[in-house]
């Protein structure tokens, strides 16, 4: 299995690949990291909307970044369109691609400031009027002196209330509650799919490989496909947000994931497989659940899938808290997810931008993208990468694995030591990666304890 079937998009190199999601840094910061990225075996870098949203001298929220105010230039609190271009080509210069979180479904509620829906408002087109050099060095696209939208570009205001309504969800305003006006949603109109397919264009032309579709399962189909058609999607690896409760049969995984699934090439976060890490780690369901959650329906096709054991809404939007994991069963899920064969691992990182710390009392993730143990699991990854994966042994608390010839994983999610003797096909001496401990095979016979709420990587 190769990364361009994964990604099904044309010309895409035959390579494992790792997403670094770089949550909310300031791109000159991701420009100044990127050697460490490198140098760690990441090869992809996902980053915050590269779009024009509120900037305030006395700072901005993370959420504001996913409220675009315009599409034609970059300039948000993360930086500008030249940060933004520094970034990609440095990325590119150490063989990093580059993936823009993009926002397509709403724009920003400026409902407290103004009545109107034109977009940019007018405060800010005479901020471009007043500084015509600035802005048109940060321009990506089109006619500043223009709105980008106005009032016939939205669908009726209303917010949604059933959220397993397809109709609703698709059309009505994302917001906080009754007397939250919401988001103003884009209409499906010639319009729109123009400015939004120029956006996307003018990044390409930047140098970014890949998208993440925010909110994508607010947009309908027919809105995806006439934005995401063959001339965009071409050498371009691109994947949607569809949060669900769980896999096939689950309400959700079947009003909007499997149609998705079914009726586009595109990628998708792996909901499914997530909660399926999450009930056997957090709820105490059985680890045989784990041994191929893919023919079950508890997990995506491994081709399409982005892995991930957090993603940003977890932490940071208070309906998703509850699934923050503990630090280690997180890492368990980590161990996981880079050894088993299938889906593109994404590695969540901010710096502090939830306030969650780890038992040491610093921001939780805002150097685990680095730690040692992350390197561990990512120089396993690719060196497996392609290895076929072999079922071994599972318990309500344990699993084990073995990728080809060269590879085992064992994981143990109980608060003992659980011995191991498995059967292996020579007596070569094999590296347990995360110790650096040798193991000799006595009789073609491999004895090794996993430790308690732990995992073992072994190659040879």
């Amino acid at each position: 299995m190769n990364q361009q079937t994964q990604c099904h998009s044309a010309e895409v190199p035959a390579m494992s690949n790792i997403i670094l999601h770089a949550f909310d840094w300031r791109y000159e910061h991701i420009t100044e990291q990127a050697e460490l990225i490198a140098r760690l075996g990441y090869r992809s870098v996902l980053v915050s909307p590269a779009m024009k949203s509120l900037s305030l001298p006395s700072g901005t929220q993370w959420w504001q970044r996913y409220q675009p105010q315009d599409y034609r230039l970059i300039d948000n609190p993360l930086g500008n369109t030249l940060d933004f271009t520094r970034m990609v080509e440095r990325l590119a210069e150490l063989g990093l691609w580059v993936y823009v979180d993009v926002v397509f479904n709403h724009m920003a509620n400026e409902s407290d400031i103004r009545a109107d829906l034109e977009y940019p408002n007018q405060w800010d087109r005479e901020d471009y009027a007043r500084n015509p050099e600035k802005y048109e060095a940060l321009k990506l696209f089109g006619d500043l002196s223009e709105p980008l939208f106005s009032e016939s570009d939205f669908v009726e205001a209303f917010g949604i209330e059933n959220w397993n309504d397809k109709w609703e969800v698709q059309n009505g305003r994302i917001s906080g509650g009754p007397h939250d006006p919401g988001l103003p949603t884009l209409v499906d109109n010639t319009h729109v799919i123009e400015q939004q397919r120029s956006y996307l264009k003018a990044l390409k032309q930047i140098g970014v490989k890949g998208f993440r579709i925010d909110a994508a399962k607010h947009m309908s189909l027919e809105h995806l496909s006439k934005v995401w058609d063959d001339e965009i999607t071409h050498d371009i690896h691109i994947f949607g947000e569809i949060i669900t409760d769980g896999g096939a049969t689950k309400e959700e995984y079947e009003t909007f994931l499997n149609p998705y699934l079914k009726e586009t090439k595109l990628g998708a976060y792996d909901f499914p497989l997530f909660n399926t890490l999450y009930q056997a780690l957090e709820k105490d369901a059985s680890f045989t659940s784990l041994i191929d959650p893919y023919i079950y329906g508890m997990a995506m096709s491994p081709l399409r899938a982005i892995t991930f054991a957090t993603t940003h809404d977890i932490p940071n939007n208070q309906v998703f808290q509850s699934l923050v994991m503990s630090e280690a069963n997180e890492w368990l899920a980590h161990a996981y997810l880079f050894g088993r064969d299938g889906g593109i691992p994404l590695i969540y990182s901010e710096l502090d931008v939830s306030g969650i710390k780890n038992v040491a009392g610093e921001p939780r993730w805002k150097d685990e993208w680095y730690s040692e143990r992350m390197a561990t699991l990512i120089a396993f990854h690719h060196d497996m990468y392609g290895e076929p994966q072999k079922h071994v042994a599972a318990s309500d608390d344990h699993l084990i694995f073995e990728r080809g010839v060269s590879g085992i994983v064992a994981i143990n999610k109980s608060a003992h030591n659980i011995e191991v003797n498995m059967a292996v096909k020579s007596d070569v001496v094999w590296l347990e990666r995360t110790s650096h401990n040798y193991y000799a095979p006595q009789q073609g016979n491999l004895r090794f304890f996993i430790p308690a709420n732990s995992y073992l990587l072994f190659s040879r």
